[in-house]
């Protein structure tokens, strides 16, 4: 059976979850900052920094702090989530074919380079805030999307599609990013043992294997575990596990109608009982059917359906609660202005913008790609500011960055600053555009 397009998973709903999750990011936000800011801020340290749990068996020790099982933990179950993202619209979506990648991947890789190159101008005096080059690469695809998605039917769906295709883009390249670049001291052994159970799943996609317990068992006992000891970041092996993950169905679209039209005949057919309960024979045929409805199924889609919510609705937001509190202490106008927070702010607010506008137009002009149905370049001019919300990945890499704490605290201020001002020039900007499309109409 063909892979569908992203409509496949449904666009619509897959926005209108994203949508809901980045109210619920900003929600978990305001939390963490007034927490942190409060009396009870000692309840807020302890909670995510001192509080220690997990389990010790033998030389196996994984005990740590609640905040470190939600970025190592609880963020390889995202980081599995966007692999399954990649593989799909790699494999049927809209990366599937160079026609459809080409603008969104190029829109993608300038939305990345801009922001670094402008970065590391903005901190080249100070060698030791360089490190954190990486930080206003990433685009926060909920928080993006969410707001896109408050101008309802004004702004194109199209256009919603392009800046999902572009986030999933952003997000391979984060990964990259994070793998080559903010990887600590590494253990071979340990990347050997996580090789060899991967080695396992692929054989195991090839031979047939679909059930999807199999794969989180040894993916997360075996593969996440062993990363976690090799000092490569665990949540790459999330993305890893997902490119594991079969995305092939048991049974052909022509085999699997034709045996449903029997079935149902068959069901129809059958001589009601006056009762309630169905007859032995029924329930043997709705048996058949939900037998073939598995096979019909990729194991891939189903995952991807099933950990979308959950990362969505509960692992982001448990993660800005857990790190969106930064502790204020001294002046907030010199954290603003701290070379760390400014270097983030102009990659993420003009990086951003200038990245994702001239690659596009680069990409459009040689006739590489065109623009999507019903987008303008205003459009792309508001979605470029947009994909400067930074937020869930850039606080992210921040932590890998840097060591010092007063550095990833300045650099949380720089994030979320930067993040604000994106999202409102980007807000404006399609109000506008939308405003003078309406007008055009009448």
């Amino acid at each position: 059976m063909k892979e569908k397009p992203v409509e496949a998973y449904g666009i619509k709903k897959y926005i209108n979850e994203e949508s809901i999750g980045g109210l619920l990011l900003i929600v978990s936000t305001v939390i963490a900052l007034i927490w942190a800011n409060s009396r009870w801020y000692d309840s807020y340290h302890f909670l995510w920094h001192e509080l220690k749990i997990g389990l010790v068996w033998g030389k196996i020790n994984l005990v740590f702090s609640t905040q470190h099982w939600i970025n190592d933990g609880l963020m390889a179950l995202f980081f599995f989530t966007i692999g399954l993202e990649i593989k799909r619209e790699i494999m049927g979506g809209e990366l599937s074919t160079m026609k459809k990648a080409s603008l969104p991947i190029a829109a993608a890789v300038g939305g990345m380079v801009f922001p670094a190159i402008l970065y590391v101008i903005v901190t080249i005096n100070n060698p030791e805030y360089l490190n954190g080059w990486g930080i206003p690469m990433a685009t926060d695809i909920a928080f993006a999307l969410g707001l896109l998605a408050m101008l309802g039917k004004r702004v194109p769906i199209s256009l919603k599609i392009f800046l999902t295709a572009l986030a999933i883009a952003d997000d391979l390249g984060a990964v990259l990013v994070i793998a080559f670049f903010y990887t600590e001291s590494i253990s071979i052994i340990d990347l050997i043992y996580g090789g060899g159970f991967l080695l396992i799943l692929l054989i195991s996609n090839y031979l047939g294997v679909r059930r999807t317990l199999f794969y989180g068992l040894v993916g997360f006992l075996g593969v996440w575990t062993a990363f976690i000891f090799s000092g490569v970041h665990a949540t790459i092996a999330g993305v890893l596990i997902a490119l594991t993950i079969p995305a092939r169905t048991k049974i052909s679209e022509r085999a699997y109608v034709n045996r449903l039209t029997t079935l149902t005949k068959r069901f129809k057919e059958k001589t009601p009982n006056d009762v309630s309960l169905l007859t032995d024979e029924q329930v043997h045929i709705l048996s058949e059917i939900e037998e073939i409805n598995e096979k019909a199924h990729t194991p891939l889609q189903r995952l991807e359906h099933a950990m979308h919510p959950v990362t969505t609705f509960f692992i982001l937001p448990l993660f800005a609660l857990a790190n969106a509190g930064v502790h204020i202490e001294g002046n907030i106008m010199e954290m603003l202005l701290h070379p760390i927070s400014l270097g983030i702010a102009v990659g993420l607010i003009f990086g951003k913008f200038l990245g994702i506008l001239l690659f596009s137009k680069l990409i459009v002009k040689l006739k590489l790609a065109s623009l999507p149905k019903d987008v303008t370049w205003k459009h792309i001019l508001g979605v470029s500011f947009l994909a400067g919300i930074g937020f869930t990945m850039s606080i992210f890499i921040s932590q890998l960055a840097f060591d010092e704490d007063s550095f990833e605290q300045i650099a949380k201020v720089g994030i979320m600053a930067a993040s604000i001002i994106s999202a409102a020039i980007g807000m404006i900007l399609l109000v506008i555009v939308s405003r003078s499309s309406t007008l055009q109409k009448q």
